[in-house]
């Protein structure tokens, strides 16, 4: 297992990092299963789990807790998320100073410990002023809740501002970024890695098997499994949608090559996105013995130039299909906001402008 500075810190993590977000209710609910393959990837030498509150709607980060209990807790950095509301009521969700102090201490009880490593804002939110988010994770990590924070599927201009408020106010930084990243989604490569190296922000990226498309379970002519992820992003799987074909035709494609190349796509498909040089880590997410197994296979693959060439051949760098973003910025999925008013009319986006 290879282990990489995270960002600016003086913090090593393995270049593979466990995800956590099958297990319990959504995926694995069978909790001590969940706990051995944790263990199991501790003991390949993975040292960076990644969960957040929103898993499970907090199982996972019960499960995570459990299982490091027993001294295995100061042997990994924790990471953790939050912004989507895991309780009822107004106010339960977002980046407001009032709820993210509760979300933090509603992790702290449910991860069984007094600290988190690593607490990302899972999402950016467009209501939250920069600096008062900043405000109260900086308060934080000065408790001594967390040790640092970072930021989730961040367009590249706000993860700028980010830095550039942070740094007006006096206020800690954000040191990681975690974005969606695969040889199917490439968009990353464009705008928010090259920022990220700009800033010496650790990258954890998420799907790195394209929500299962470089599993080698989606080919052409096979009748596709039903996953949990196909469930909840049935869009992403309609094949009656031209991009899905085009995504199997690269996909069949990738498989050729992997072949020649003498590894499995899922060897291929890690390989690339920790062999970026902009990425810390990959966050893979096994839900079985069995997914963990072929997934840290992969660590120590270096893929040649010849190798690499040929996959920017299949998918172009900075590619991305309309379903594989991770993110949508609010002004192209509402049409309110990219035409203008009629005359007399107002304005209906309210611009905050951070000093």
């Amino acid at each position: 297992m290879e282990y990489r500075r995270l960002g600016r810190t003086g913090v090593r993590v393995s270049s593979l990092c466990l995800g956590a977000m099958g297990f319990g209710g959504w995926a694995n609910d069978d909790r001590a299963d969940a706990e051995s393959i944790i263990h199991r990837a501790i003991d390949a030498g993975v040292n960076f789990i990644d969960t957040a509150d929103a898993y499970s709607f907090g199982e996972s980060e019960e499960i995570v807790g459990r299982a490091l209990g027993g001294g295995l807790r100061d042997d990994v950095v924790l990471a953790t998320k939050g912004y989507f509301p895991t309780e009822g009521g107004l106010n339960h969700g977002g980046l407001s100073r009032r709820w993210l102090t509760r979300a933090v201490e509603n992790s702290l009880r449910r991860l069984d410990t007094d600290h988190i490593d690593l607490y990302q804002v899972h999402r950016l939110d467009p209501t939250v002023d920069l600096e008062e988010t900043l405000a109260v994770l900086t308060d934080l990590q000065r408790a001594g809740k967390i040790r640092y924070f970072g930021s989730s599927s961040f367009p590249a201009h706000k993860i700028v501002e980010a830095q550039w408020v942070a740094e007006r106010r006096g206020l800690a930084r954000y040191v990681t970024e975690q974005p969606r990243y695969s040889i199917l989604a490439r968009g990353i490569e464009a705008d928010v890695l090259p920022v990220a190296q700009q800033f010496d922000l650790g990258v954890l990226t998420w799907s790195p098997l394209a929500n299962g498309w470089l599993t080698g379970a989606f080919r052409r002519g096979v009748e596709f499994p039903q996953t949990n992820r196909a469930g909840r992003l049935p869009e992403a799987f309609d094949m009656s949608r031209a991009e899905n074909q085009l995504k199997l035709d690269r996909v069949e494609a990738l498989v050729e090559l992997a072949d020649q190349a003498g590894l499995t796509l899922i060897q291929l498909a890690l390989a690339f996105v920790v062999g970026h040089l902009g990425v810390t880590s990959a966050i893979i997410g096994p839900r079985t013995h069995d997914h963990l197994d072929s997934q840290l296979a992969a660590a120590g693959v270096i893929l040649s130039d010849d190798v690499l060439d040929r996959i920017d051949a299949i998918v172009p760098p900075g590619t991305v299909g309309p379903v594989d973003g991770g993110f949508a910025p609010e002004q192209l999925v509402s049409p309110v906001l990219r035409r203008r008013p009629p005359a007399g009319e107002a304005n209906p986006v309210t611009w905050t402008y951070n000093r």
